[in-house]
């Protein structure tokens, strides 16, 4: 049901979109959030927004990524700009909805030189 790309190889200082794409209508979920998993840690919130359009964010990110949704199109969104190497990992979408969690597959994310 939901569907991430955007991922990519990018240097540090760069940007990144990823898109979230869900098959159906995106007010379905109560909130949209993506998550990251970088290798041997866990997965953890990243920026999530809800069907009100809050937005939340993981300390590290907060100033440099940007969620937001295009309701048109179902899709959410994660602007990723000021790309820092410790930003490298695997990102999931997310979708709560009646209490279930539905995940995308993941896309990667590599910031190196």
């Amino acid at each position: 049901q939901l569907q991430a790309c955007g991922g990519g190889l990018v240097q540090p200082g760069g940007s990144l979109r990823l898109s979230c794409a869900a098959s159906g209508n995106i007010f379905t979920f109560y909130a949209v959030g993506w998550y990251r998993q970088a290798p041997g840690k866990q997965r953890e919130l990243v920026a999530i927004i809800s069907n009100l359009g809050s937005t939340n964010y993981a300390h590290s990110v907060k100033g440099r990524f940007t969620i937001s949704r295009d309701i048109g199109k179902n899709t959410v969104y994660l602007r990723m700009n000021s790309l820092k190497p410790e930003d490298t990992a695997v990102y999931y979408c997310n979708g709560l909805s009646g209490g279930e969690n539905y995940w995308g597959q993941g896309t990667q994310v590599t910031v190196s030189s």
